[in-house]
């Protein structure tokens, strides 16, 4: 099938490739560095964005053949890539089936927790998907709001107040939205499990990089990642959440070039000043009063989500 997608930039071609939920969009506030030095093509996955669900099982497995489909069909087989999350655990999967990418960074994958792992990343992912669900009349307000982004994306951000609002919006949007999110949810925490990469499979770069504070794919993960890709290097973000390309997206954006231009580099090179310092501070609020609007949107949410779930009457019932 074809995937929707948009292009820009110029130079060596480079696939970004998003999350659970996501879209093309998860990637804007990383979009023009990376253009101006790459040619860049970020897809819209099955049943997420503009491309169309799957006629069957949605799955790594699936979706990883949709993509090599993809890039066949446009001539891009061996294309530098990036994959984020549930992106993150498919470009290692397609670069352990050799011959579809060339470079990859996989920024915090999803897929590697075990035990108790497997129930808090799926409970507290659904909770989450449900939540926004049951906000979307009011999202574009809490997203477009530095304290509404500190309560809504805790799970997904080391600075939440600090994420960009319109990306906010976007992804809050499209987390939604996505027709197959419940079933690759099920899938990322029931179903295949990564099958590994034995050293010396991989001839190209491989950088996993993961946030220091991911509250989604817990850092300890990264052991059995490597385990599986030995091939890979480890490169930690600090500061940083679930998505480096929202807490440190000029860090992850020179990462992404560093390993697609092939050259030797350092992790301190890559880090610069850390911590990345951003305009907007976070907002001045007690802590208490955090926790309240988290409660009071928390059950907010839940009332209109089973508000939505009953019955409608009809007229003289």
């Amino acid at each position: 099938m074809d995937l929707h997608f948009v292009r820009r930039g110029t130079g060596r071609p480079l696939l970004l490739v998003h999350g659970l939920g996501g879209s093309w969009r998860s990637w804007n506030a990383i979009l023009d560095p990376l253009a101006a030095e790459r040619d860049v093509i970020a897809v819209d996955l099955p049943g997420h964005g503009d491309t169309p669900k799957l006629a069957g099982l949605h799955s790594i497995g699936t979706l990883a053949d949709a993509v090599t489909d993809f890039l066949a069909q446009h001539d891009l087989l061996g294309i530098d890539a990036v994959g984020s999350s549930m992106g993150a655990r498919l470009v290692l999967e397609l670069a352990r089936r050799g011959g579809v990418l060339g470079a990859v960074v996989s920024l915090d994958p999803g897929g590697f927790w075990q035990g108790w792992q497997v129930p808090f990343f799926y409970h507290s992912v659904s909770l989450s998907g449900k939540l926004v669900r049951a906000l979307q009349p009011v999202m574009p307000a809490l997203a477009g709001s530095a304290v509404g982004r500190t309560v809504l994306l805790p799970q997904f951000s080391a600075r939440p107040w600090a994420v960009d609002a319109q990306v906010a919006r976007d992804e809050m949007y499209s987390f939604a939205h996505s027709p197959a999110f419940d079933e690759l949810l099920d899938q990322l925490a029931h179903g295949e499990v990564q099958l590994p990469a034995p050293q010396g499979s991989i001839p190209e770069p491989l950088v996993i990089g993961w946030g220091r504070q991911d509250r989604v794919c817990l850092p300890s993960q990264s052991a059995l990642a490597l385990e599986k890709f030995p091939d890979a290097r480890l490169y930690w973000f600090e500061h940083c959440g679930h998505f480096p390309q929202w807490d440190q997206p000029a860090e992850a954006a020179r990462l992404i070039l560093a390993v697609t231009s092939r050259a030797a580099f350092t992790d301190a090179a890559i880090a610069g000043v850390k911590p990345e310092k951003s305009e907007t501070t976070a907002p001045a609020l007690p802590q208490a009063a955090i926790v309240g609007a988290a409660l009071v949107l928390l059950a907010g949410g839940l009332w209109l989500w089973s508000a939505r779930r009953k019955p409608q009457r009809s007229p003289g019932e």
